[in-house]
């Protein structure tokens, strides 16, 4: 049911124009990936802006995606305040042909231990696709212990964690990994997230990495990811050294997102107004940085 999920799952953004998805955009970053042959295609994710999109926006996206994908799998994202919302959007993307779902517990109020697990419980007893648990805490403000992993991993359909970013240092993330291993069922996958640690995420042993970057970039990150998986430590750790620009650009502002749809306008990929309001462009010194990485790349 889930020998899919390894390798790199790309997560493109969700371009927008005119207060809408800009499909045509949308259906050019999907062709890349397909073009690359990336593992899966992970939509609706934090880099896909989810929380700012309506639910038909979101059942469209899914639609699209399975339209694009040419038989690679999609994975969507379900993530909301509400249960009752999860899980009309898990109907949806389940009806759209979504080979799995991807759940954070979203909240505004603080989440318990307990509430946590009753979102997944209740998900979980509707679903018939595999669900990826998306632990971040960062944009959630929810913290999952490796107990509440242990919890969730036992409920049916659950296929995956994706944690949060490893440490750095490689024998500190191996025992990050191994630790998170041991709180989970054997059949449960580990994913890594955080681009700049991802080769050291699939170095310490976790399954797949759920990649920002690669819904753009998908050439230079799969490079990075078959060297990790096969074995070529520092040939995976050099590749993603080249990449050091965009990974302080990341933790400068405040995750991926702005710095992603920096990338794909350099690139030609979307349109000036990519962002869901508020957010912002980053800066022009920011924008010449993301140019300085994209023209090594090429050089």
């Amino acid at each position: 049911m889930t020998t899919w999920l390894h390798g790199l799952s790309a997560f493109p953004l969700t371009p927008l124009r005119d207060g809408g998805v800009d499909e045509t955009a949308l259906g050019g970053l999907l062709d890349r990936l397909v073009e690359a042959s990336v593992d899966s295609i992970g939509v609706l994710g934090s880099t896909g802006a989810y929380t700012y999109l309506t639910r038909e926006q979101r059942r469209r996206v899914v639609e699209i995606a399975v339209d694009r994908s040419a038989g690679l799998p999609v994975l969507a994202g379900i993530g909301h305040c509400a249960t009752d919302e999860v899980l009309s959007l898990a109907e949806d993307a389940q009806r759209t042909g979504a080979d799995a779902v991807l759940l954070a517990p979203v909240s505004y109020q603080r989440l318990t231990d307990d509430e946590v697990v009753g979102l997944y419980e209740d998900v979980t007893r509707e679903l018939s696709v595999p669900l990826v648990v998306y632990d971040n805490p960062a944009t959630t403000h929810v913290d999952l212990s490796l107990e509440t992993y242990a919890r969730i991993a036992a409920l049916p359909q659950v296929a995956a964690v994706k944690i949060p970013p490893v440490p750095a240092d490689p024998a500190t993330a191996r025992g990050r990994v191994a630790a998170v291993r041991d709180a989970l069922p054997e059949r449960v996958r580990i994913g890594v997230s955080g681009d700049a640690v991802g080769a050291t995420g699939l170095l310490a042993g976790c399954d797949l990495w759920f990649s920002a970057l690669a819904g753009t970039l998908p050439g230079p990150l799969l490079a990075i990811a078959r060297a990790a998986i096969e074995g070529r430590p520092a040939e995976a750790q050099e590749l993603s050294a080249r990449l050091d620009g965009l990974w302080e650009l990341f933790a400068e502002c405040g995750g991926s997102l702005r710095v992603v749809a920096a990338v794909a306008q350099q690139l030609g990929l979307v349109g000036e107004r990519v962002l869901p309001r508020p957010l912002r462009s980053i800066d022009a010194a920011q924008q010449e940085r993301v140019a300085r990485v994209l023209a090594a790349l090429e050089g």
